[in-house]
């Protein structure tokens, strides 16, 4: 299973990045929610990425990090989104807390977040054909 959880307080972020997602990698199982507190049930060793929000009310990125790597989450499934720019996120989480810092509107950013849908869309159409036999 190749499962993406985002967790973003802005749900039109989330409905256009979803959409996104399924039309250009529909193999890939995704998973969102605009409430922090609604998504930690669902965070697990098995996720394959996890994108989360840095700033959010109620809990926000840096919490939900924590949270993840306790549950078992490796550090290089998680990605942190903000609309801030790279020097503020590298302040805010230092390298090696997770895979990447990114910003949700820069165009390069952007195509890093595709190199790893790409990459994840890749091993799930080899899964089903090692399934498939």
């Amino acid at each position: 299973m190749r499962r993406i959880v985002i967790i973003d307080d802005d749900q039109s972020f989330l409905d256009i990045l979803t959409a996104y997602v399924h039309q250009e990698y529909p193999l890939l199982e995704i998973s969102c929610y605009n409430d922090p507190l609604k998504s930690l049930p669902e965070i697990d060793a098995d996720i394959d990425l996890l994108l989360i929000d840095l700033e959010m009310p109620g809990l926000d990125g840096t919490k939900v990090l924590s949270y993840a790597c306790q549950k078992g989450l490796s550090k290089q499934r998680i990605i942190i989104l903000s609309n801030h720019d790279a020097e503020y996120l590298h302040r805010k989480i230092p390298m090696g807390k997770c895979l990447a810092v990114l910003n949700k509107f820069e165009a390069r950013q952007k195509e890093v977040l595709d190199m790893i849908f790409k990459n994840l869309q890749e091993k799930k159409r080899r899964q089903q054909e090692v399934a498939a036999g």
